[in-house]
């Protein structure tokens, strides 16, 4: 029966070692080829794998999968832990398990140290603590807000957008107790959403560095905001500087808020708008860390009507088009169908995850179901009739 299935198919060119599909339903079968692996064979990697909601047989996540042996000779029907799987991501956020802080250096950009982290550029995570003496020495300016990873150095290292080489930053080092990192799984319930900005640059337009991903699109109406904080203990200039920025008060005309356009968005955390701000006083993330309990973040948020919020149907386009995020890179499509043009569109997730891969029968060594730079094809259904 096929009156009320789903299908959906697509590819992608994988950016770690696992992927997350998002679609407009969640599946009950999914299929996978990896094109680079059946045009060069390689060790120990997945050809082609499906899975089926109902293959139930006690390990995690299983996924029949052929393969290329560590002999690099194919293997058929073999069952692969850790491989794929649906998912709903539902109105809150997830987290996965919490990670011990092993270190991180007082730099800019700031790297942490945790051991195999297991992330990838793209990941979103939560730090909590960051103390290196508690309370009165560490990083803790950085705890409790999301960021997006930008570089993974090794298995044990990824850094983040933060400058953490000011004089009220100390390094973590030897495991301090409390300091913790959790992936966020499903960061984007919205987009684009609120974010906290990590660098602005001053000048005839205004260049700001958000520290996870601001999903926001050439034309879109931002707003700051810029909490005009005192340092602690001297009545000293704002702690984070730049409240020239923040929508309210218009000092020009009252009531009215002040709002940029974003002129172009030079990567998923950088974006550029159309603010002459060669005048406004410098943006300071070097906050004394005996601020940091009740802290609040500069933050930038959508405004508007006429933004990111839905795509126009025309000729030769999707008869469904869903909005896409992020901006820059690595695109893809919400759960949504066609949208009002809008600030933002709901991005409650679901869909299907491919696994890293953990081990297969039959094969000697650990399998990975997709590797960077891998050019996979997927097929996904949900079927409206599932007998026993």
């Amino acid at each position: 029966m096929t009156e009320y299935s789903r299908m959906a198919k697509g590819s992608f060119t994988a950016v770690g070692t696992s992927a997350i599909v998002n679609l407009p339903f969640q599946p009950d079968f999914v299929e996978i080829w990896n094109y680079s692996i059946i045009k060069t064979a390689a060790a120990n990697k997945v050809a082609h794998a499906w899975w089926d909601n109902k293959l139930q047989d006690g390990s995690n996540n299983p996924t029949m999968v052929e393969i290329y042996n560590n002999a690099s000779a194919v293997v058929f029907d073999t069952i692969q832990t850790n491989g794929i799987s649906a998912f709903q991501a539902g109105q809150l956020l997830q987290y996965g398990p919490t990670k011990q802080i092993i270190g991180a250096t007082a730099a800019n950009p700031v790297v942490f140290n945790v051991t195999a982290h297991g992330y990838q550029v793209g990941d979103t995570v939560v730090f909590e603590g960051l103390y290196q003496t508690q309370f009165t020495a560490g990083m803790a300016q950085m705890s409790n807000i999301q960021f997006t990873i930008s570089v993974v150095g090794d298995a044990d290292h990824f850094t983040v957008k933060w400058d953490g080489s000011g004089s009220n930053y100390t390094a973590l080092s030897a495991s301090p107790s409390g300091a913790t990192v959790k992936k966020v799984l499903y960061p984007f319930l919205y987009v684009p959403q609120v974010s906290v900005i990590s660098a602005i640059t001053l000048g005839a337009t205004t260049t700001i560095v958000t520290t996870d991903y601001h999903n926001f699109e050439v034309g879109q109406q931002v707003a700051f905001r810029i909490p005009n904080v005192a340092a602690v203990p001297a009545l000293s200039p704002p702690a984070w500087g730049t409240t020239q920025l923040n929508s309210l008060p218009n000092l020009l005309t009252p009531g009215a808020p002040n709002y940029g356009y974003v002129v172009s968005v030079t990567d998923n955390w950088t974006f550029v708008v159309n603010i002459n701000s060669s005048a406004y006083t410098a943006f300071n993330v070097n906050i004394p860390i005996v601020n940091v309990p009740g802290l609040s973040f500069p933050q930038v948020l959508s405004v508007g009507d006429v933004n990111t919020g839905g795509n126009i149907i025309s000729a030769g386009s999707p008869l469904y088009p869903s909005p896409q995020f992020p901006t820059s890179t690595n695109r893809v499509p919400t759960i949504n169908g066609p949208a009002i043009r809008g600030a933002f569109v709901n991005n409650t997730s679901q869909g299907f995850v491919i696994g890293s891969g953990a081990a297969a029968a039959d094969v000697s060594a650990a399998v990975t179901m997709i590797a960077n730079t891998n050019i996979v094809y997927w097929h996904a259904y949900l079927h409206d009739l599932s007998l026993p």
